[in-house]
């Protein structure tokens, strides 16, 4: 498997339409770059979750996710399992957010999500972010969705493993489902890792890459 690099990242941005979506989806790559980048900077924006005992989960847990990073978190309360019908609300969020941060790489729900908050919100990212690097994660649940990803970020065992227990410790409010457990989210990353040649891996959808061959 041929293996491309960004180059250094000094900046990102990931939304997630739920608290707890962007740690499931990308939680083992941001450990993986903020000990790879010192001082790298974290603009997360949480459509759902304002006010609640969530949003607190969600602050806590993108700070253990992302040491020695500055984190900027904004969690909005748009309703759960509702945004289609605030399109308008999620649309201009988006365009806020965009003019608050000059990421290297976006990072978001893909566009096949089973579920009708991700998808839209898949959807729309690229409609802001149209110059960017934009990667769609993967979030683990009962659907049957689950993507044929084109792109992978290796992960060290160790990396696997706290992503695994960080998501256990950080959302409480969440191990009452049945498949929110270390087991589940270390079998996911071990065929990952299984498809590009690791032991662990997260994978991602590219919604558009541009790619120079040759040397010159």
């Amino acid at each position: 498997m041929r293996e491309l690099s960004t180059g250094a990242v000094g900046e990102i941005a990931t939304v997630g339409a739920h608290c707890d979506d962007i740690a499931i989806g990308m939680g083992g790559t941001l450990l993986s770059l903020c000990a790879d980048e010192p001082g790298l900077r974290v603009h997360a924006l949480v459509l759902s979750g304002a006010g609640t005992a969530r949003e607190s989960e969600e602050r806590a847990a993108l700070d253990a996710f992302c040491p020695g990073a500055t984190v900027h978190v904004t969690v909005l309360n748009i309703p759960d399992g509702r945004t289609p019908a605030h399109w308008q609300e999620v649309k201009a969020a988006l365009h806020e957010f965009r003019r608050s941060c000059e990421p290297a790489i976006v990072f978001g729900p893909q566009r096949r999500d089973a579920h009708q908050d991700h998808r839209l919100l898949a959807e729309l990212l690229p409609t802001e972010f149209r110059d960017h690097l934009t990667l769609g994660y993967e979030i683990l649940k009962w659907e049957t969705d689950t993507p044929q990803p084109d792109v992978f970020v290796p992960l060290a065992v160790g990396v696997a493993e706290e992503k695994a227990r960080l998501l256990c410790k950080y959302y409480p409010s969440q191990t009452m489902h049945d498949w929110f457990d270390e087991e589940a989210f270390l079998g996911l990353s071990r065929l990952r890792g299984v498809q590009c040649r690791s032991r662990h891996a997260e994978a991602f959808a590219a919604e558009k890459i541009s790619l120079r061959l040759g040397g010159r």
